[in-house]
């Protein structure tokens, strides 16, 4: 049963259960070159190559990068290149590495909106000490969502084979992780069927084939669900994300440290207090409204948290944020510090009693006995 015309989309190896990682080279210089490709790829980082930063500035890319890595040495160009990225919606969030001979050069590269630095002579060590610590945020900003773990039989109908044999083991609103023993050809169009666990309703979707690794695991981002399946999906995913959810903060923010390419948080995202790493599903009520946004809370503290939402709300704003618990459920107030369109939210609490403070120290420790989702 293949719907629909077939296209191509980008494909690349697993990664840690999401979809994976992509980068974009910009240089002319085969030794730089080939030193970041052989690092990404040992990385599990699909990497692409440009050798005309001039041509990009022309015609930039319509794909999305998780990392852009752009040579210096041509100076307008380059700077004016990671400007030209930073101002793009499909790579206006993407992680910016420059490859840089000066601190000049490093601190023109930061003010463009550069994140990590390499800095020449290039070495294998050199490129494997930034691209670990990008990769991290790369993974980070990745995570916005939470994927679910499920155990579900699927059928999947791929370009040259119908009614495929598959397991569905991991979803979420925007994508889906299966484990196949077909192999299915690199970028392609793929649809798939299957009810979820205590539900007799199938659901069905078309989504573009992200990555397939050797052991038969597939990553697909999903294009189409018609309204019924969408709503199957969506209440299946609210019911189950409370204890199931994984999620990771995207703690990096402004990033910088010249000289060692290392990230260092920005002053908005920097805490007094000891921060702990947490994956509590909330609900988050701004002003007086009564209605519920549902977020992820990734990080905590005696003095604030951070709350993942793609679409969090402005600086100021001043909230309620709601965990629910077998004992009952946590209340605790709080204001927008700042605000990452996209990712989410760090929100300082605002305490003012015994009653609130216990709240979150209850908060703390709700957050201490769960489990941390694979990252």
């Amino acid at each position: 049963m293949i719907f629909g015309n077939l296209w191509t989309a980008g494909f690349g190896p697993y990664d840690a259960g999401i979809m994976a990682l992509s980068s974009l080279v910009v240089s002319a210089e085969d030794e730089a070159v080939a030193v970041l490709s052989r690092v990404l790829q040992d990385l599990d980082i699909k990497v692409e190559i440009a050798r005309n930063p001039q041509a990009l500035l022309a015609s930039p890319p319509g794909r999305r990068y998780d990392a852009v890595i752009v040579d210096c040495q041509e100076e307008t160009s380059a700077f004016a290149l990671i400007t030209h990225f930073r101002q793009t919606p499909e790579n206006g969030h993407a992680v910016v590495i420059a490859l840089v001979s000066s601190q000049a050069q490093a601190r023109e590269v930061f003010g463009r909106g550069a994140n990590f630095l390499i800095y020449r002579p290039v070495s294998r060590e050199r490129v494997l000490d930034s691209l670990r610590a990008a990769r991290g945020v790369m993974r980070q900003e990745r995570r916005i969502e939470p994927r679910i773990p499920v155990q579900a039989q699927a059928v999947l109908d791929f370009p040259g084979k119908e009614n495929a044999a598959a397991t569905l083991v991991e979803l979420s609103e925007s994508g889906a992780g299966l484990r196949t023993q077909d192999q299915l050809p690199p970028a392609c169009k793929a649809y798939l069927q299957f009810s979820l666990p205590q539900s007799q309703a199938v659901v069905r979707i078309s989504g573009e084939v992200m990555w397939q690794d050797r052991g038969g695991r597939v990553g697909i981002r999903l294009l189409s669900v018609p309204p019924t399946s969408r709503r199957i999906l969506h209440r299946w995913l609210q019911e189950h994300a409370l204890d199931d959810a994984p999620a990771e903060a995207p703690e990096v923010r402004n990033l910088g440290g010249a000289g060692s390419g290392l990230p260092s948080a920005s002053s908005s995202d920097r805490r007094n207090r000891e921060r702990r790493a947490c994956s509590l599903g909330a609900d988050v009520y701004p002003g007086d409204s009564n209605v519920p946004h549902r977020s992820t809370l990734s990080d905590i503290s005696t003095g604030g948290c951070y709350v993942e939402s793609p679409e969090p709300f402005p600086q100021g704003t001043v909230l309620t944020i709601v965990v629910r618990t077998p004992e009952g459920k946590l209340c605790v107030a709080g204001k927008v510090e700042s605000s990452d369109l996209g990712y989410g939210m760090g929100v300082r609490f605002a305490l003012t009693t015994d009653g609130q403070r216990t709240q979150v120290q209850q908060l703390i420790a709700r957050a201490e006995s769960e489990p941390l989702g694979k990252g």
